[in-house]
């Protein structure tokens, strides 16, 4: 994960905390304001963001969809060019943890995936855990996904044959 993705997400919970501080004291109208003075740098931004895009076009973003902090910004101010469908897919590409994609609800934004046995580098998570370079790398590329539910792929099962046996050679005394 690059610098500048850890300083987007640093200042992320940097926000957070100060509108939780700013929501513990109990001023209604000092917490709303502060509220909408995110809503409108965001819009800002945005539009900032959606003229950068407009002016190099799609085709010439390329590369930049590669990097996290690029795609989620498109994908945060709804100017991604890429279906959801796709980007997760591109964020899964992206983790060592051996997980492939069983559904996503567009819906509800819940995403199931499936651990998958001895695969990857051999760190899998623990049933049900999703692993956290999967949550990072959907923050990312993925914004739309709320929720992941993990499945815990069955092992295949050994082949079991029944039938006769064949005759065994007879032994010379």
């Amino acid at each position: 994960m690059s610098a500048a993705v850890t300083d987007a997400r640093e200042a992320g919970r940097r926000v957070d905390e100060v509108l939780d501080r700013l929501a513990a004291t109990g001023d209604r109208a000092a917490c709303a304001a502060a509220e909408e003075l995110v809503r409108v740098l965001m819009d800002f931004y945005g539009a900032g963001l959606a003229r950068i895009v407009e002016r190099l076009g799609v085709e010439r973003l390329g590369g930049l969809l590669d990097d996290e902090l690029v795609t989620g910004l498109l994908a945060l101010h709804d100017l991604h060019p890429e279906d959801v469908h796709t980007r997760i897919a591109r964020a899964l590409d992206t983790v060592r943890d051996p997980v492939s994609l069983a559904g996503f609800d567009e819906a509800t934004g819940v995403l199931r995936l499936r651990s998958e046995p001895g695969g990857g580098c051999g760190c899998g998570s623990a049933d049900g855990v999703v692993p956290q370079s999967v949550e990072d790398a959907l923050a990312c590329f993925a914004p739309e996904v709320t929720a992941v539910e993990m499945e815990t792929a069955e092992a295949p099962r050994p082949l079991l044959q029944i039938g006769t046996r064949p005759q065994a050679p007879a032994r010379a005394r």
